[in-house]
């Protein structure tokens, strides 16, 4: 394999014909496992029935190696990474989701509003060693249109190189209605101004019922994935994500993978899969299951197995934690997303992930996964391997010199 290599946004890094490489069944896997891996190999849907009997299947490494080979299958050993930083513009919001630990009220001691000079005085603290800032925030009531192309427009001038992910559904649709456009009108003011994929948050459950529960207010079902349609419409490449373990069942997950996988049949716009289980700590949703670790594997793991139109599956480290992340890379992950720098949403809710990891770190894990670390850029098209050959007398990891990085 060259050292860099570059791809399609539709392909990601993907090898084309991957159903083609997919090892046969195992006979020891049960007959739910031999069912999926029967209709992905062979181009065929799996059935919502076919999704649930992998949520009831005990089998869990069963589960797992399918899962496993179809990333292989697509990927090799390669698992992808990038270096970026998360930067929170406000956690100010006209909404109060029941499971958010960010979100605060206008006169809270603690709230928040970054104007352009303090956002890119954060960001000139990172911009030397990252490629990607990744913004979303809370709805803030004053914030239109204006605010948001000023921001973009400032970055790209200050930081030309930098990659801009930005906003989630329910920003863009608050954006929207505080601007008097419609979607389209925003996302094509946004894109000019220097906004250059969405990052997916804010799907939750894709159920209103379960939506109306946990975040009322926020943009439904269909709005969600109406907004995505728009969004890869215009070339705008979007992950998308998935919160499990509130108060959701496992219909309600695997309906919600197939309203992803439907959209992308249309458009194939979703680069990553983002799934992640809801954090506890300092939330107010007491009557949510939580997740444990073996639900979460097998989410991650089943996800990879339905949704075979996406090409990748993060393991989302400041949610998992790096360790799980680690063994979610033998059940179907392939990206364990970057080194973040700060972040804010995730541990306000409890988690403890380390924001000080380097490129080397997030290499470890990967490594120590039995995978080849890969540098990336944003939207997948650029790929770097990641140099572990030692270089010091701490025999730490470094990068080549990145040259097809944008």
């Amino acid at each position: 394999m060259p050292d860099t290599f570059e791809s399609t946004t539709i392909l990601s890094g993907s090898h084309e014909h991957w159903r083609n490489r997919l090892p046969p069944a195992k006979e020891s896997w049960p007959q739910s496992v031999k069912i999926a891996h029967q209709q992905i190999s062979t181009n065929q849907s799996i059935t919502v029935e076919q999704g649930l009997n992998l949520f009831d299947e005990p089998n869990l490494h069963a589960i797992g190696e399918l899962a496993h080979n179809i990333k292989t299958a697509r990927f090799d050993q390669n698992v992808f990474f990038n270096s970026n930083v998360h930067i929170n513009q406000t956690n100010i919001c006209t909404l109060a989701c029941r499971f958010c630990a960010f979100r605060r009220g206008r006169r809270a001691e603690d709230a928040y509003a970054l104007t352009i000079e303090n956002y890119l005085e954060e960001l000139d603290k990172y911009a030397q060693s990252v490629d990607e800032v990744h913004s979303v925030g809370a709805l803030h009531p004053d914030w239109d249109v204006e605010y948001y192309t000023e921001l973009f427009k400032s970055v790209k001038q200050q930081h030309p190189k930098i990659h801009i992910k930005a906003l989630t559904a329910v920003e863009v649709k608050h954006i929207a209605k505080l601007s008097k456009l419609d979607v389209r009108s925003l996302l094509n003011q946004l894109k000019k101004a220097g906004l250059g994929s969405l990052p997916g948050g804010g799907a939750e459950i894709l159920d209103d019922e379960v939506r109306e529960n946990i975040c009322k207010g926020k943009e439904t079902t269909a709005e969600y994935l109406e907004i995505h349609r728009i969004a890869h419409e215009l070339e705008i490449p979007t992950n998308c994500t998935m919160l499990f373990g509130t108060i959701e069942s496992s219909l309600h997950r695997v309906k919600h993978l197939f309203h992803l996988r439907d959209l992308q049949a249309n458009t194939n716009g979703f680069q990553c899969f983002v799934p992640y289980p809801f954090l506890p700590d300092d939330s107010r949703l007491p009557d949510a299951q939580l997740a444990t670790g073996n639900e979460i594997l097998r989410t991650i793991a089943i996800s990879r197995i339905i949704l075979d139109n996406i090409p990748h599956i993060k393991a989302y480290r400041m949610n998992i934690g790096d360790s799980l992340s680690e063994l979610a890379l033998q059940y179907g992950a392939d990206d364990v997303d970057g080194i973040v720098q700060q972040e804010q949403i995730m541990h306000l809710a409890g988690s403890n992930t380390n924001l000080q990891s380097s490129l080397a770190d997030l290499a470890k894990i990967v490594v120590n996964a039995g995978g080849i670390p890969v540098r990336r850029n944003s939207t997948y098209t650029k790929f770097e391997l990641f140099d572990t050959n030692p270089v010091t007398s701490r025999n730490l990891p470094r990068v080549r010199t990145l040259k097809v990085i944008q």
